[in-house]
């Protein structure tokens, strides 16, 4: 099994619209109930994701076989729930849910100064309802969320009948490239860039570090791009505390200008701990590591 991820994530309309159609009909917490068996689905017929959240759980992280089994389900429960709480919250029901804010001044003072910055993330927790947080902070700045366009169209047309857009633009991963010269585009204009550090394409320049006690790869771009410029880097994490309670977390980088390697070292850093406190929400479902486990 090949470590590099593939640019698109499982699902088909059906599920979504069975989902869709609790939460709107019945309510959030029967949509919840149905992931019950969804999890199980995905922990028997998704072969190669269950293997390598196994090795993440058994050998990174030091569970017992029986407990390695058990966080693997919890943690497909827990992703589903995070999909269900994205369309929940963009769809009107945001209300409906609490959230605390921790480092919430770093965003504010980024946003504030209008002079650009880079937030980077990891697929840990639901980090992609952050763009409906951030349309909401201070400052008033753009916010460019660079994403995959792999996902299959026809989820995004459906979905798109009840997901609120946010303020929030999209610049998409090309194989080319160009989407190089719109982050840059973005950030002359004083754009705030917000990325993931966690996966990387075929055609990604790769650093290699240790995490969890084992060398792995990671894509090079956002810590050469953040270690170069001068503008403010930040890791952002948007993690599920409870059924509807969320935690985000905002913390400045530490490194050397022009120094992508303690950039990176920093952003580990930054994961280790926050998978240290959720253990369940790290959802790299394929072989982060290159074991071909």
């Amino acid at each position: 099994m090949s470590n590099q991820w593939k640019g698109k994530s499982r699902g088909s309309v059906l599920g979504y619209k069975i989902f869709v159609f609790s939460i709107r009909r019945l309510g959030l917490g029967s949509a919840y109930f149905i992931l019950y068996f969804v999890a199980f689905y995905f922990c028997f017929f998704t072969p190669k994701s269950t293997k390598s959240s196994y090795y993440y759980f058994h050998k990174r992280l030091g569970y017992s076989p029986l407990k390695s089994i058990v966080s693997i389900y919890k943690s497909y429960y827990v992703f589903g729930q995070t999909i269900l709480d994205k369309v929940a919250i963009s769809s009107g029901l945001r209300n409906r849910f609490t959230y605390h804010f921790d480092g919430i001044e770093h965003l504010n003072e980024t946003l504030a100064n209008k002079k650009g910055g880079i937030l980077i993330s990891a697929h840990l927790g639901n980090f992609e309802i952050a763009e409906f947080f951030l349309d909401e902070l201070e400052g008033n700045a753009t916010i460019n969320l660079l994403t995959t366009d792999a996902e299959h169209k026809a989820i995004k047309e459906y979905l798109d009948r009840y997901i609120k857009k946010s303020a929030t633009k999209f610049i998409i991963l090309r194989e080319d490239l160009s989407h190089i010269f719109e982050m840059n585009a973005a950030l002359a204009k004083n754009e705030i860039i917000c990325m993931t550090g966690d996966r990387y394409a075929t055609t990604a320049k790769l650093l290699t570090a240790p995490i969890l006690g084992e060398k792995a790869q990671f894509p090079s771009g956002p810590f050469l791009m953040g270690s170069r410029l001068n503008v403010p880097v930040l890791f952002v994490y948007v993690m599920k505390e409870t059924n509807k309670h969320y935690h985000l977390y905002a913390r400045k980088a530490d490194f050397k200008k022009r120094d992508a390697e303690g950039l990176l070292a920093n952003y580990i850093k930054s994961m280790e701990w926050i998978i240290e406190q959720y253990p369940l929400q790290w959802f790299n479902y394929f072989d982060f590591w290159g074991t071909k486990n």
